[in-house]
Parts: structure tokens; C-alpha cells; sequence
């Protein structure tokens, strides 16, 4: 199976996936939604409240270490086999440019579309209406990410009202109209960071596009093109520069020069030799190796020092991760004291006030009450709070000394009435005069 079968399938697979997560649900919680409606992080059917975000820096460093992990090892995959900007790409240049419409060859990416002809234009404005549905269908999907789908669609009947949604959805449409209709390939050569990144990350045994020069020989000596037409036939150098396969290049290099900060490592080109070099009989002369696999001959060595780090690291995130997760608490509590460090009644006793905010992250309604831990300390017109899942809320605590205290640390402990095991224990400080 060639590599753009591969890619096909591939894009086809994470499309279903990246399409359908948003709907996806595990006893009603989301399978990955971060809600700017709730101030919510589903993961993996668990729902992180804001004050729960302890998990995010693990997850976002699992996420760029991996990065560094996949770039150090095979190179540009994401770019060529994952990344987003090279799907919808080709989407618009393979599928609905080329199969659809007919406007381009799928063998020859670098030929510029003549429009000229009025049939053509009327091709070419097709063609834009149909990405333009595409992206607002991925614009939408996009927001599913941030918006329950269940509150989207409701957002949506009355869009009047939703304002900041709407706008957010129409520029995304705007951005993703210019960047693959217009700017092309030149968004990853240009804009994405990525390809200078990998220029720190790769070494000799890292898995990349290469040509082997051994067998096909040097086209570029010094840097400088050869004059193909006369160059003379060697029966040591198997390369016809019959240019197969930068015809067939998405970002317009010619791969026999070497590493290149433009190639995605899509290997189309080796699919292009492979169809050339397989009418010879011989295998493609450019295929997913290393460095080393050309200039020593031999297989690339994965577990080296800094790939080894990089998996240790991988392995602590997803450690710590899975700690927090099992960490989460049945509810959350937060004191807060309010300016007035302290007063002192009528009865001479010291009075502290608080801003108490319970949050019941639990999948069941509870009822919370308090109990002071130091007997010289009383709770003043408290009555117990009563919290449906997901709910929070917010009230004064009144705490007062009976008698003169010498600490100015007391403990709170905070218990659910219909199960005594679901507590906490919070420590607050009491002012009192001196």
C-alpha cells in the first residue's frame, strides 16, 4: 500500500475521531470539553472544576514533550500525517480541486491553475463555496471543543443573543477560507514554528524523508543544481531526474537536496519514485529512513540518551496525571476572609466574617454542614447547604470566640450529612486583639 493510501486512511480515521469526541459522553460527562459555559474540564468522563485544574500542566506537558518525543524520533509525522493545516489541505487541493473538479493533476502539485477559461473560473468558485461549508462545518466542530453540543444548539436559536459565538465561528471560517485557499503551503513554510523546532530535535537516527545518494547520486553538489539535461548516465547512479517526484511535492522542494525545513514528510515523492524506480525493477530511491540508514547503512537507534529522557518524562506525566485524577475530591471548599479583620459585639466576644464557597463536584446531591474542631470557637447563624451536582454556592460565615483564644489558627472540618465519609478538613486563621 503506498504512503498517501496510508495518509488517506489515516486522515480519515482522526476526521471520524476529532468529529465525533465532542459528542461523545460517559455517564453524561463529556469524553473532552473544556466549557467556557460551566467552567468545566471533562476528561475522560470526569469533570474538573476550575479549582481543579491541577491536572491541565501535566497534560499540557505530556502534550509537549510528546511532541519533542514524536519529532526526535520520526520526525515531521504530525506535520505530514496529523496536523490539521495538511488535512484541510487535502481536502481542498486533492479532493474537491482534483477529484472533484478536475482542476489539478494529483501527479504534478506545482503547475498553477490556469483560469483563463470561463468554465475554470466557474470551477474555482465552486470549489471556494464547497470549502466554505467545509469550514464552518469545522469552525462549529471546533467550538463543540468549548460549548456542550446540547447548549450549542440552543445557542443557535438565537443567534441575536450570542453575539461573541457567533463572531468567534465567522472568523475562524475567514481564517481557515484564507489560510488553505490562498496562502497554501506557505503557512507551514513561513508561519508554523514547527520546522524550525525540528531543527533542534533531529539527529542522525532520526526517522525522515531521505535520499539515497548512494545509489541515486548526488543531483546537487555543492549546493548547486545540475544541468540535467547533460548529465551523463552513470550505471552507479540510479536517479533518471525524470523530477517525478518534485512535481508531486505540496511544498515545492525537491528532496534530493537533502533536510529541508519545508518537507512534512508526507513521501509523496516516495510514492512518486516508487511508481518510476518500480518500472526499472528497483526499489524507490527515496523512502522514511535516517541519516545513518544512508550514509552508514544500518538501522536507526531509537533508545538513545535524549529519547530515553524524553519517554521517562512522558511516563512521569502520565503518572502524575492519573494521581490527580484519582485524588479528585467529592467536593471543594474555599474560605475567603472578608476586610474587616475582626470585630468585637455587644458581649464583648470577637467576631470574624468569611465568604464561603462549596462546590459539589460529586455525581450526587449532598447536604454540607460545619463543625468547628476548636471548643472556643462558635459558628454564628450558619444552616446547612444543600447542593445538587455540579452546583455552587456562595455565604457568610460567622465564626465567634466564647472565650479568649491564644491561637489564631482554627480548624474547620466540612462533612456531607448523607455520608459522614465524605469530608474535609480546611485550617483558616481567626483574628482576635492582642
Amino acid at each position: 500500500m503506498s504512503y498517501s493510501k496510508k495518509r488517506y486512511i489515516t486522515y480519515a480515521i482522526l476526521t471520524i475521531f476529532i468529529m465525533g469526541t465532542p459528542f461523545i459522553t460517559i455517564d453524561g460527562n463529556h469524553l473532552l470539553l473544556l466549557s467556557f459555559v460551566t467552567y468545566d474540564f471533562h476528561f475522560l468522563g470526569n469533570v474538573y472544576n476550575m479549582n481543579e485544574f491541577f491536572i491541565m500542566p501535566f497534560l499540557l506537558m505530556f502534550l509537549f514533550i510528546g511532541i519533542f518525543a514524536m519529532t526526535s524520533m520520526f520526525g515531521r509525522v504530525w506535520c505530514g500525517w496529523g496536523c490539521p493545516q495538511t488535512i484541510f489541505r487535502v481536502i481542498y487541493r486533492d479532493l474537491i480541486e482534483t477529484f472533484l473538479l478536475k482542476l489539478r493533476r494529483i501527479k504534478n502539485k506545482q503547475k498553477d491553475i490556469n483560469y483563463n477559461k470561463t468554465s475554470t473560473k466557474i470551477k474555482k468558485y465552486i470549489g471556494l463555496l464547497l470549502w466554505i461549508i467545509l469550514s464552518f462545518v469545522i469552525a462549529i466542530n471546533f467550538m463543540l471543543y468549548f460549548v456542550p453540543p446540547e447548549d450549542f444548539i440552543e445557542y443557535m436559536k438565537s443567534p441575536q443573543d450570542h453575539f461573541f459565538l457567533v463572531m468567534f465561528i465567522l472568523t475562524i471560517v475567514v481564517f481557515l477560507v484564507y489560510d488553505i485557499v490562498f496562502m497554501k503551503e506557505h503557512f507551514c513554510t513561513y508561519v508554523c514554528p514547527y520546522s524550525r523546532i525540528q531543527s533542534v530535535l533531529y539527529d542522525n537516527n532520526t526517522k525522515q524523508v531521505v535520499y539515497n545518494h548512494n545509489r541515486g547520486g548526488k543531483i546537487y553538489p555543492n549546493n548547486e543544481k545540475s544541468i540535467f539535461n547533460v548529465k551523463q548516465w552513470s550505471g552507479n547512479e540510479e536517479c533518471t531526474t525524470c523530477e517525478a517526484c518534485v512535481k508531486v511535492c505540496p511544498t515545492h522542494i525537491d528532496i534530493r537536496k537533502g533536510l529541508q525545513v519545508e518537507c512534512i514528510n508526507c513521501l509523496e515523492c516516495s510514492d512518486a519514485c516508487s511508481s518510476v524506480m518500480g518500472k526499472l525493477g528497483k526499489k524507490s530511491l527515496i523512502y522514511w529512513g535516517s541519516t545513518n540508514s544512508v550514509l552508514l547503512e544500518k538501522l536507526e537507534k531509537f533508545l538513545n540518551p535524549r529519547n530515553l529522557v524524553y519517554m521517562l518524562s512522558l511516563v512521569v506525566c502520565i503518572l502524575f496525571t492519573a494521581y490527580f485524577m484519582s485524588e479528585k475530591e467529592p467536593f471543594l471548599v474555599n474560605i475567603n476572609k472578608n476586610t474587616e479583620l475582626y470585630k468585637i459585639d455587644e458581649n464583648g466576644k470577637v467576631v470574624n466574617n468569611y465568604l464561603l464557597t462549596i462546590y459539589n463536584s460529586a455525581d450526587k446531591r449532598y447536604t454540607f454542614d460545619i463543625e468547628v474542631l476548636d471548643k472556643n470557637i462558635s459558628i454564628k447563624r450558619y444552616n446547612p447547604i444543600t447542593l445538587n451536582p455540579k452546583q455552587t454556592r456562595k455565604t457568610v460565615l460567622i465564626l465567634v470566640s466564647k472565650n479568649k483564644i491564644n491561637t489564631s489558627k482554627i480548624n474547620l472540618l466540612f462533612y456531607a450529612k448523607e455520608n459522614k465519609e465524605v469530608k474535609m478538613e480546611k485550617k483558616i486563621l481567626f483574628f482576635f486583639p492582642k
